[in-house]
């Protein structure tokens, strides 16, 4: 006879099997008919989309609904010299303890429903949109709730935040079309790179009120003309801006718009630009992390809470509120000792902490589903 598996077991066999197996954003096409499985032998309904990937489980009973959402995609970076797709933002991790709730939740009475939304194309910034357009956010869900790893220098293994401000980003490619010269006869060009440095010393001189959070530059150039006696005209740039409030980054994006026109003129050349991915900055509710406070401190005890924490990173998590705004959400921060930090190739955490972020959730969202 096998040896039953314990919770704990099972959810880290989920844990493993998403860890080994990451799909980058839109293409979650095997993660997600692996948590249609882990449904079905859960006996759980659940529903699909035919037109993009992730699913909506849904248990309990009532007129009302509490959900929760995990991200299911990976990043696609180089490690150890390889282009691949890899959970160095755990993802893998939030979804184990999203379906570990699940696993505790789905035989008890509730006096709600819950639903589950395992969401895909978080890193891109267009997941969260995708499942609102598909209908998964209704008038008749009241609570939003999320969970996430931290990493180290926010949290540390053994506490639990009931709530993350995660701030606003927003991402331009841009183009760069001048005039290629002879490296000895430069006066006869227009070179793409004094524009990219123009460009950079533009972002460099924006200035708001110094009470404010924000940030703006160059991530991205390149400009090459096929020879080291070639002055490149042509170049392709990105820039990456964040703001702790919503209202910050739309200054910034107004002057980062007023700044290129400007390059633009007194060089006498093209530039191109578009806005791509934006993610807002957290709307929290407090009445959300309120349940989520309450709850880590009855099913842990009070030495694992901690403060709710502001950071500079950004999480489409926060476009269901911005787009439902009756919502009341929070996304509730795992502290598991992950380090270098979240989306470094080698990305470590503590195992124990899914667990940990197991008994969180599952307090939370049964004591929101029993108001």
């Amino acid at each position: 006879m096998g040896q039953v598996q314990t919770h704990e077991d099972v959810i880290f066999g989920w844990f493993d099997h998403f860890h080994e197996n990451p799909e980058i954003s839109w293409r979650e096409i095997e993660t997600t008919k692996k948590i249609a499985s882990i449904l079905n032998e859960l006996k759980i309904p659940y529903k699909t989309f035919s037109d993009v990937t992730g699913l909506v489980a849904e248990i309990g009973q009532g007129e009302e609904v509490i959900a929760v959402r995990a991200d299911i995609d990976a990043l696609w970076q180089e490690v150890d010299g390889v282009m691949k797709a890899n959970h160095s933002c755990g993802h893998d991790a939030n979804m184990s303890m999203v379906l570990g709730a699940l696993l505790k939740l789905k035989d008890e009475k509730l006096k709600k429903r819950i639903r589950f939304i395992f969401q895909p194309a978080e890193e891109t910034g267009g997941g969260a949109i995708e499942m609102v357009k598909q209908g998964v956010i209704n008038e008749e869900v009241t609570h939003l709730f999320g969970v996430h790893l931290r990493p180290i220098e926010e949290l540390p293994y053994g506490k639990v935040t009931p709530a993350i401000h995660h701030g606003a980003a927003l991402f331009l490619k841009g183009s760069i079309h001048g005039i290629d010269a002879h490296g000895a006869r430069p006066h006869q060009g227009k070179n793409a790179i004094d524009i990219a440095f123009a460009i950079q010393q533009m972002l460099k001189s924006i200035y708001i009120d110094p009470f404010e959070v924000f940030s703006a530059k160059l991530t991205k150039i390149v400009a090459d003309g096929g020879s080291t006696n070639i002055i490149p005209g042509n170049a392709t740039f990105s820039i990456d801006v964040r703001a702790q409030k919503n209202s910050v980054l739309d200054i910034l994006q107004k002057r980062i718009d007023e700044g290129l026109k400007q390059v633009s003129q007194m060089y006498g050349t093209e530039i191109e630009w578009s806005w791509e991915e934006k993610t807002p900055g957290a709307e929290v509710s407090e009445e959300a992390t309120k349940i989520a406070w309450d709850s880590i401190k009855d099913a842990l005890g009070e030495a694992y809470l901690a403060r709710p924490i502001v950071t500079p990173g950004s999480d489409d998590f926060h476009y269901y509120t911005v787009l439902k705004p009756h919502l009341k959400a929070a996304m509730l921060g795992i502290g598991a000792d992950l380090s270098p930090g979240l989306h470094h190739p080698k990305m470590t955490f503590k195992k124990e902490a899914i667990l940990v972020g197991v008994t969180a959730l599952t307090a939370t969202l049964r004591n929101a589903a029993n108001l």
